[in-house]
This record gives C-alpha cells, sequence and structure tokens, in this order.
C-alpha cells in the first residue's frame, strides 16, 4: 500500500427500518449524518462513509463461525480504533444497555496481535466488530 495517504472506504449495507437505523448510528455510536432520502442515509463512519440503503429483505443475514472460541459472525464491518477511543466506546455502548455478541475484551494477549475488541448488532441485526491495537504495527502478525 502506498505511504502518501490512507484512502477513506465507503460501504453499503441493507437495512430494515431508517428511523431505528438513524437513531442507532447518530445517537448510539455518535455518527454524523450526510445527504438521505426516503431510501437511504449516510453517515460520517469515523471519517468513513457508510450508507444504511433500506433493505429488510436483506438486513441482517449472516452464518456464523468459530474464532478464538466465540462465534462471529462471518458477514460484518467495524473499525480499528485507538485503544483509548475503544474503552470509550465500549463503556458507552454498555451503559447504553447494548446487548454484546461478543462482550468487550483484549485477545491473544501478550502474544503478536494483541487486541482489544468487541461485537455487536445495529437493530436491523447488522453484526459490527471495533477493535483495538495495543501496538499498530502488530494488526497483521502471525
Amino acid at each position: 500500500m502506498s505511504e502518501q495517504s490512507t484512502p477513506l472506504f465507503h460501504l453499503a449495507f441493507p437495512v430494515s427500518d431508517l428511523d431505528e437505523t438513524l437513531s442507532f448510528y447518530r445517537d448510539v455510536l455518535g455518527c454524523d449524518t450526510g445527504r438521505s432520502s426516503d431510501h437511504w442515509i449516510d453517515f460520517d463512519f469515523w471519517g468513513h462513509q457508510v450508507v444504511a440503503h433500506l433493505s429488510p429483505e436483506e438486513a441482517g443475514k449472516s452464518s456464523m463461525n468459530d474464532v478464538d472460541g466465540h462465534a462471529v459472525p462471518a458477514k460484518h464491518f467495524g473499525l480499528i480504533l485507538e485503544w483509548e477511543q475503544w474503552e470509550e466506546l465500549a463503556e458507552r455502548l454498555e451503559e447504553k444497555g447494548i446487548d454484546f455478541i461478543i462482550e468487550p475484551y483484549v485477545r491473544f494477549e501478550g502474544k503478536p496481535g494483541e487486541q482489544a475488541t468487541m461485537f455487536f448488532k445495529d437493530p436491523s441485526g447488522n453484526a459490527l466488530e471495533f477493535k483495538a491495537f495495543r501496538n499498530k504495527e502488530q494488526i497483521f502478525a502471525t
């Protein structure tokens, strides 16, 4: 990958209800909104553009895979945050009563790739993972 600048990503995902989606991404996760219509909403997802598209028949469908002793949704998205940001988000989500798929915890502790991670779903059943690394140079450690 080029050292010049890191590209921003764009992700479109299906949701079953735009009002619930707006409330969750804006009020729970703290995302600002951009353009919208009766069928979609743009969110500023920590500087990246994610777009919730109304498509109830597609929302929240994913199989599970065993990863590190946990059932992880095969289809999910999220971010790698700074450690302190991750801790603040985990605390905020716990205060708001979010039902975690995988509770916040540190995996590979003291090993290459040590990371904090948590999984939860949005109101449409889309799985999100937020993680943080103590050492970002270990993101792709094996």
